[in-house]
């Protein structure tokens, strides 16, 4: 927040609403639903199972939620259209959540500071609404920042690719580039040197040599192991070659068709129920009649409900939209997950061509347990060695805020000063000081004086509620400006 309020821009607050499964195994944090009562007793157990996995860490932590389900005799049905998708939205860890660490589903219901479904709900596992903030326009914010950096003489280098490390020892790190030809929408496609393929873009690019005192990788581990190709050391190899990745697709469209016969996207009276073990829930009904509107959703898939397909719909959650727009004209974004081992299940061919915006392919990281024994605990190991550093949030944990603190490890690494303002902030230092320490294997002294700005920042619980700038308390509020701006237009 406070990278956006240097640049003059700020998020919006939202709150929460998920949209999970389909007819007969759909829920929300919103409203009760059959679904809700028909596991009620597991219910309650799973969150015993939560109080027992906090208290005993040191031995479910690692181990995959899809046997933590098992150990406890959760039914599947539960384990897949419950427990899951609590988690695989949230972190990105689709369909690879089964192999997820446990520590990462409790957390998220135990945690006072970053749980998302904390306090878990003996009656419907979760019922809050997650405080959230949306992001403002980041191609007008990056812009915004590049610019600030060259003021300050910083040279920012745009349609440049690095395409291979040529040398790192102690005189310093060579390496070559090319510069790439840009594309109308700025999403320039693969080089040849990225995959070896003659058709595709920029193959006669001409290499250029460059030399430097040190290196900073912000790209993904493979991207980084190709990258150092033969400079890489064998601690190199084993450790960014057990980061496992997957190739998905993210489909931007209109096709509220689709969204409905896949998705639950209005209040579903046929499945609301109006109290769950003998409680009352008539508010919360009430409530989801007027204002159930969801941002995230998930459907399994029927052929293997361990698989999933996740939902953005971006009008509901997005400040730049208006508060109120007809569900036709919505924008989602539909997401197709593990193309090389489960594009068989996908329905995307269901999306009507004609209402679809745009595609776009990503290389996502699989949060399997075993990024959390054989990558994260070693990545000290690899931090400064050979003049090389790596900053991006596969070193801990696939979210904005671990990417954003590699960076500035690696900064702080380099020598740069850790921002005062943020020293200030308790649970910014906090989580900083946890990263850097289990990333760079170092304990970060802290510099600044008790006093001045970023002192009262951190509030709440621990100090995890950010009171400082870069946030407004209005919601879609960079709707309303920029709407502002159209009319004196």
């Amino acid at each position: 927040m406070t990278m956006f309020a240097r640049q003059g821009h700020h998020a919006d607050p939202v709150k929460l609403q998920v949209s999970f499964g389909k007819d007969e195994t759909f829920w929300t944090n919103v409203f009760p639903t059959k679904l809700l009562a028909r596991h009620a007793k597991e219910i309650k157990r799973f969150v015993t199972m939560l109080s027992i996995v906090r208290w005993f860490e040191v031995i479910f932590g690692l181990l995959p939620i899809k046997y933590l389900m098992k150990i406890f005799f959760f039914s599947e049905e539960f384990a897949n259209t419950v427990a899951l998708p609590m988690v695989a939205l949230f972190l990105g860890t689709g369909n690879y959540t089964p192999e997820v660490p446990s520590i990462v589903l409790e957390r998220l219901c135990t945690s006072p500071t970053y749980g998302m479904w904390y306090p878990a709900d003996r009656l419907s596992v979760a019922s809050n609404l997650p405080p959230m903030v949306v992001f403002p326009n980041f191609s007008v914010f990056y812009e915004d920042w590049r610019k600030n950096l060259v003021e300050r003489g910083v040279h920012v280098r745009l349609s440049t690719e690095l395409t291979r490390v040529m040398k790192r020892d102690k005189t310093g790190v060579t390496v070559r580039l090319i510069k790439r030809t840009p594309v109308p929408d700025s999403h320039n496609p693969n080089s040849v040197w990225a995959t070896n393929d003659p058709n595709d873009a920029d193959r006669d690019a001409e290499e250029v040599e460059e030399e430097y005192d040190e290196l900073v990788l912000c790209t993904l581990a493979d991207t980084s192991k190709r990258l150092l190709s033969d400079t890489a050391t064998y601690r190199d190899e084993k450790v960014l070659g057990n980061a496992k990745f997957a190739n998905d697709v993210t489909v931007t469209h209109t096709d509220s068709e689709y969204m409905k016969r896949n998705y639950e996207n209005f209040y579903n009276a046929e499945q609301a129920v109006s109290a769950l073990d003998g409680v009352d829930q008539t508010v919360r009904l009430e409530m989801a009649k007027k204002s159930f509107k969801p941002m995230y959703m998930i459907k399994q898939y029927l052929e293997d409900a361990t698989k999933l397909e996740m939902c953005f719909d971006c009008t509901n959650y997005q400040a730049q939209f208006p508060p109120e727009v007809p569900f036709e004209n919505h924008v989602f974004q539909t997401i197709f997950l593990n193309n090389d081992r489960d594009s068989h299940l996908w329905s995307k061919h269901e999306i009507d061509p004609s209402k679809i915006i745009r595609e776009d392919w990503w290389h996502q990281l699989c949060h399997s347990f075993t990024h959390f024994l054989f990558v994260v605990p070693w990545m000290w190991l690899l931090q400064g060695h050979c003049h090389t550093r790596f900053a991006a949030a596969w070193t801990m944990i696939n979210a904005h805020e671990v990417a954003v603190m590699s960076g500035i490890a690696a900064a702080v690494d380099l020598g740069a000063t850790y921002p005062e303002d943020l020293e200030r902030d308790k649970f910014a230092l906090l989580s900083f000081r946890l990263y850097y320490l289990l990333v760079y294997g170092r304990w970060y002294r802290k510099k600044a004086g008790k006093d001045g700005e970023g002192k009262n920042w951190a509030s709440g619980l621990y100090g995890s509620v950010y009171q400082g700038p870069g946030v407004v308390d209005e919601e879609r509020t960079i709707w309303r400006e920029e709407k502002k701006k159209e009319e004196a237009v």
